[in-house]
């Protein structure tokens, strides 16, 4: 017998249903909304904000044909390709691996963006959190090995995994924003199991930790009262790279120190405190479009800029910058941030599948808890979401580092650009 699914009701694309005239399903598939359904249905917060910038050359309703219904009755964006099959035009972004090729999509289907975001709206905690649409990045695999306390631990299992995490690098929000939402799913042969949706705290708001080290203040957060979590924000920032880029002859820069690691430590309690599950992966992206510039008006500086960018001797020095420079009057210039000819959009990532211990032995596998995965109740109230967990106890004693998801893969598609 299958699990009870996170969500009641999920749906492919509008694109896959579109010929669809009512609701349909399977017992081994989502139900399928109509694409009626789909258009009748009040829009979510993060619903319809994508509009194409330079270069792209989608619509905006091309974009909005790739939707779903949330839990809510509320439609909400989803993963689509860099480029849409039906019309070949460019979104000039991408949301990382097609879940339709995960083993756990026949539980969970489509994931609809936003929706913890919109039950932090209704939660009554005085706070509200939306984030932009280009951030959301899933990544899985199916048939992951795992062994607890590290590769020479003898115990190993087998698990498909799911994460998605708004994960936006081309701007400033997360220097200062520590809330961003994430999906968590993962199904393994020792009968572990969680389905989680929740808003992760990632360190406090306010600051980031630097590549180098040390702690970055970045200014007030939004919420300015957002919970603090566990694990952090590490980011690259301009005193911690312009001495690794901006080369003398003798030196190649180190375009490798333009890497973004968030790591997530993320606990779902029951309301009387009682821990049910833990959880951190941590999510990383290699080549972001942006880093911290204190000196900036923006507080955001672009790594494509540091390719014309001269102090005395010293320059960047690396094929990175091939092809992006031009000479104008005796200025070297750099392409746009923006442009798809940089390298630096944030389309390589990977996830590190980390700790996944569940202290619910004899408990409910259903649970309703606020967005920041605290109150949980077996039965639902104001801004709650449902969760499941595994009735099990799994804890093992040790801990999992790695293993590494998504390390081999590369999203860039045709346009894809930063912001992204």
């Amino acid at each position: 017998m299958r699990p009870v699914r996170p969500y009641r009701s999920v749906a492919a694309g509008l694109l896959v249903t579109a010929t669809l005239a009512a609701c349909s399903g399977t017992a081994d598939a989502p139900t399928q909304p109509s694409a009626d359904a789909i258009a009748a249905a009040a829009p979510s917060r993060a619903f319809g904000i994508w509009t194409p910038g330079r270069g792209d050359t989608c619509s905006a309703d091309v974009h909005d044909r790739y939707a779903t219904l949330g839990p809510d009755g509320k439609k909400y964006p989803i993963w689509h390709p860099p480029t849409d099959p039906v019309t070949g035009c460019s979104f000039g972004h991408e949301h990382g691996r097609d879940p339709r090729g995960s083993a756990l999509y026949r539980e969970v289907g489509d994931l609809p963006f936003g929706y913890a975001n919109e039950q932090l709206d209704r939660a009554g905690l005085g706070m509200q959190r939306h984030e932009d649409h280009v951030g959301h990045k899933i990544e899985w695999e199916n048939d992951l090995r795992i062994r607890p306390g590290g590769s020479g631990g003898v115990l190993e299992v087998t698990c498909d995994v799911m994460a998605k995490l708004h994960q936006g690098t081309h701007s400033r929000d997360a220097f200062a924003n520590n809330l961003h939402e994430l999906n968590y799913h993962i199904r393994c042969n020792d009968r572990t199991e969680m389905h989680i949706t929740m808003l992760s705290a990632i360190g406090r708001a306010g600051e980031f930790q630097s590549t180098c080290g040390g702690t970055i203040a970045a200014g007030p957060g939004n919420p300015a009262n957002a919970p603090a979590g566990g694990g952090h924000r590490r980011i690259p920032d301009a005193a911690c790279i312009l001495n690794r880029i901006l080369v003398d002859p003798s030196r190649s820069s180190d375009f490798g120190s333009l890497h973004e690691s968030w790591e997530t430590s993320n606990e779902i309690k029951a309301a009387n405190g009682k821990r049910l599950a833990f959880f951190n992966p941590y999510f990383q992206v290699f080549r972001p479009s942006r880093f911290f510039d204190p000196l900036n008006p923006t507080v955001v500086g672009r790594p494509v800029a540091l390719c014309a960018t001269v102090m005395g001797e010293r320059r960047a020095r690396s094929r990175e910058c091939d092809g992006l420079t031009s000479t104008v009057n005796g200025t070297l210039l750099s392409v746009d941030f923006d442009d798809s000819r940089s390298p630096f959009n944030g389309a390589r990532r990977q996830v590190d599948i980390n700790d996944n211990v569940i202290s619910n032995g004899g408990g409910a596998t259903e649970w309703y808890t606020d967005p920041f995965g605290r109150n949980g109740r077996t039965t639902p109230f104001p801004g709650s979401i449902k969760q499941f967990i595994a009735a099990i106890d799994n804890n093992y004693g040790v801990g999992v580092n790695g293993p590494v998801i998504g390390g081999n893969r590369v999203y860039s598609g045709a346009g894809t650009r930063a912001p992204n």
